[in-house]
């Protein structure tokens, strides 16, 4: 027996592993970790613990608030954490706008990250009970007056990099300053049970969105992932699937406000491809919320690519970039007075006589959609003459508009379109 702090590790047990995360019950190494108590950092004996007992072992954080005032990797190996409290990282802004105090793992727009989780074979359970507070409404407030730009340093709260057979489970992501997740260049993760909550509670904040950029998660450059049981509140993309991002799995997906399911923005980086290719979302709810605190609830699904002019550099600018997005099947959508219910845009940041895109989007399916919209434009399919859309099938595609208004449906460059009303696309090559 070692004590470290509150640290606790017991060894001689025989490990064993499952795929997709670590569940089972004897490993080689137990830790047990506790809060050390307001305003008494938690980081170095966290950082021990999982140094003890991060490979071949398990790790057991006891409940309470762990401060965390510094940046933190966690490299799992054939182990499992059981997370019962809340690891708290406090507010100090100047000091995690610094670059020096973050991580850049996350290629796409140079994002910030303060908790890294790399390796494989692994499982982290929150069980409900624990997770990561981020202090988020200070951020928040603080950026009501300010500019917002992409890679500005806003941490992403939970970051999984580099990551084998990963899991998530039972997860809870309090106030997240910037993106609640990201997972990035990692294959065969699941993310099971995940709650993030961006409300903001600051009434000068009221009736606008002071909570943009607050996503439930950004898939980049990652193959097999898969996210079940998930709850988001947030003020921007519930879910934001970007380049690279192949054989995704989403189901049982509820999201309250914010601007819904995201494909993109793809195409930003010239002389760079974005694939995202077999894409599967099944039972996804966005649901309107209180419009005196957050006004946004954009649609349930839309697609997003940057037109094919480069228009300055990343991360705030770019374009011309390339790729496809194919074989996507959206199934189950409930939409509660969403503004748009689905709509492809490819002309991300553009200007007048920019390029047209050369991103291609095709084999989309549309089926069991209901609930309603605000306005009259039901689908918006606005493709590129550069890379016409192929195969958009709508199946039971039943949202409803107000009582005064007349469905309108909105085609162009789109190639065999299937399901919706004979007058609205055409049915034929565009309109």
């Amino acid at each position: 027996m070692r004590l470290a702090g509150r640290i606790v590790c017991l060894t001689g047990l025989v490990v064993a592993t499952v795929a997709r995360g670590v569940d089972a019950t004897t490993f080689a190494k137990n830790c047990t970790v506790s809060p050390l108590g307001e305003g008494i950092d938690d980081t170095p004996q966290v950082l021990a613990a999982i140094e003890e007992c991060g490979h071949d072992g398990l790790t057991t954080f006891t409940p309470g608030a762990y401060n965390i005032t510094n940046k933190m990797t966690w490299d799992l190996q054939n182990s499992r954490v059981d997370l019962h409290g809340f690891l708290t990282f406090p507010p100090d802004i100047d000091f995690w706008l610094n670059a020096n105090n973050t991580y850049r793992v996350i290629f796409i727009q140079s994002q910030a990250s303060w908790f890294v989780i790399t390796g494989e074979n692994f499982t982290v359970d929150a069980h409900n009970t624990g997770g990561i507070n981020g202090n988020g409404q200070p951020w928040w407030s603080f950026f009501a007056n300010r500019t917002r730009d992409d890679g500005d340093g806003r941490p992403v709260a939970l970051t999984l990099s580099n990551v084998t057979h990963g899991r998530i489970s039972n997860f809870q992501i309090q106030a997240q300053p910037f993106w609640c997740n990201a997972v990035a260049d990692s294959v065969d993760v699941v993310y099971d049970g995940m709650l993030c909550n961006a409300t903001n509670s600051d009434p000068a904040g009221f009736g606008t969105n002071i909570v943009p950029n607050t996503d439930g998660i950004d898939t980049y450059r990652s193959d097999r992932v898969t996210m079940v049981n998930w709850d988001i509140t947030c003020g921007d993309d519930c879910l934001a699937i970007k380049g690279n991002s192949t054989n995704l799995i989403a189901q049982n997906i509820t999201c309250h406000g914010g601007n819904g399911i995201a494909f993109g923005s793809l195409g930003q980086y010239v002389g760079l491809n974005d694939l995202v290719i077999n894409v599967t979302m099944n039972d996804v709810k966005t649901l309107r919320i209180n419009s005196t605190i957050q006004p946004n609830m954009q649609s349930g699904a839309y697609f997003k690519s940057w037109t094919g002019t480069v228009n300055g550099v990343p991360p705030v600018n770019g374009g011309g970039g390339g790729g496809l997005v194919q074989n996507v099947t959206l199934s189950n959508f409930f939409l509660d007075q969403v503004d748009v219910p689905t709509l492809i845009s490819q002309n991300n940041s553009g200007h007048a006589g920019d390029a047209p895109s050369t991103l291609e989007f095709s084999n989309i399916t549309w089926s069991n959609w209901t609930g309603t919209s605000t306005g009259a434009t039901l689908v918006e399919l606005t493709c590129s003459s550069a890379a016409p859309c192929p195969n958009m099938f709508f199946e039971n595609f039943n949202v409803t508009v107000p009582s005064d208004a007349t469905p309108a449906f909105t085609c162009s460059n789109v190639i065999n379109e299937e399901g919706l009303p004979s007058a609205a696309c055409g049915n034929s090559s565009s309109s």
